[in-house]
């Protein structure tokens, strides 16, 4: 599809998304077997029943204020703007500093509170950062659910400090040891658990990834994240930012800030993907700018696919985004042309990773970091007085040792 006539656009946002059957334009749905469909529809049904009662939405507002520290504030970047050339003004969403140190909680919460009102005896994920299980296993610690965390061999070496985390909060952690033993094989194991009981077991998908509904709930509950931004932006310049950016794995970050700003046409909605090592087989995960569209786990999207349309074996330095997939509201925004997608490599999210901790004082996730750096390409290049505001995702406690490794710090 190509890029839409403004005209044309503002009919296109205007659209439910998603219709009534999980879609996004073409992307979205349930690629999933009848039986399972059944159970996709009733989690459905009941999350569209229970997220409006009173006593649902007053106890998810209480636990973000309370129990998050919501709102997250935003901040001015002046040093940094400084050392990207004094032209942009780059600010940051400090979701680093919620409770568990990223966007995650914000989901885990309302997956947590929907399991516990749905009555389910245990709750699944996956996590490849390990923040989406360590927000899983918080929120289950605080709801008094059992937890299960299925995680790559290769991301439990990497992210030690967050696997000892969901030990200490009593999470059961199960260990992938098959194809790439990252992410997208975590992300099998654990539907393969959670189909042996589907009828009892909660899956806590950890992006806006997966069959309807789950696209439409983990975008529903993050979009607390561009609500307050848009709101604190506007109170803070009196006009909206130039430029929102994310960084985009499965999308969810990206998802709950681009949300808010989705008819504010003036404001550019950039999604950051990683381009890695380089362009060969198994060095990118790069969906977006160089996937097709393509259907797995349950859901039809962009995909780095081989001949066959099985998906191809991805990397990032960033084990939060090494995904052959992404969110099917990414891929129509990118279709229709009302956001774009760009690719950051390993040695830009490095520096911007260092950049950041030296210059502010602020230690980034290396998912975060990709954002960050193309906002600092961007503001060098900038017109005087652009505005860029950078969803600052997660903080990098769990990436320090890796990264001082990685730079012989």
């Amino acid at each position: 599809m190509n890029k839409a006539p403004e005209t044309d656009l503002h009919a296109l946002l205007d659209q439910p998304m998603p219709d009534r059957d999980g879609h996004f334009g073409p992307y979205g749905g349930q690629a999933v077997p009848p039986q399972l469909k059944a159970i996709m529809d009733s989690i459905a049904e009941a999350y569209l029943a229970i997220r409006e009662t009173q006593a649902y939405q007053d106890e998810l507002a209480e636990l973000y204020t309370h129990y998050v520290g919501r709102p997250s504030p935003i901040y001015l970047a002046r040093r940094l703007s400084e050392h990207c050339g004094g032209h942009a003004e780059i600010y940051l969403k400090r979701e680093d500093l919620n409770h568990t140190g990223a966007h995650k909680i914000n989901h885990a919460l309302g997956e947590a509170l929907l399991a516990k009102h749905m009555g389910k005896t245990k709750v699944i994920a996956e996590t490849g950062a390990g923040q989406h299980g360590v927000a899983m296993a918080t929120a289950c610690a605080l709801v008094g659910l059992p937890c299960e965390i299925h995680m790559g061999e290769i991301d439990i070496a990497k992210e030690h400090p967050n696997v000892v985390k969901m030990k200490i909060l009593g999470a059961t952690l199960i260990s992938v040891d098959r194809g790439t033993r990252t992410l997208k094989d975590a992300v099998d194991s654990a539907f393969e658990e959670y189909m042996k009981d589907p009828d009892n077991f909660f899956y806590a998908i950890g992006s806006v990834v997966g069959p309807h509904p789950f696209p439409m709930m983990v975008r529903d509950f993050q979009s607390v994240v561009g609500r307050e931004a848009r709101e604190q932006f506007l109170a803070m310049k009196g006009e909206l930012p130039d430029y929102v950016v994310a960084c985009v794995g499965g999308g969810s970050n990206a998802m709950g800030l681009f949300t808010a700003f989705l008819h504010d046409l003036d404001v550019k909605m950039v999604g950051v993907e990683p381009s890695g090592r380089g362009l060969g087989l198994g060095e990118h995960a790069a969906t977006l700018t160089y996937g097709k569209p393509g259907t797995m786990h349950g859901f039809h999207s962009y995909m780095l696919q081989d001949d066959e349309g099985q998906p191809q074996p991805v990397y990032s330095i960033a084990s939060g985004l090494d995904y052959p997939s992404v969110g099917p509201q990414h891929s129509y925004l990118k279709d229709i042309g009302r956001a774009e997608y760009h690719a950051m490599d390993d040695e830009a999210c490095l520096k911007a990773f260092m950049d950041l901790s030296r210059f502010e004082g602020i230690i980034p996730a290396l998912e975060s970091s990709h954002a960050l750096a193309w906002a600092m390409q961007a503001a060098r290049e900038a017109e005087p007085g652009t505005r860029i505001l950078v969803n600052l995702s997660g903080r990098g406690d769990k990436d320090a040792d890796f990264v001082a490794d990685k730079l012989a710090l």
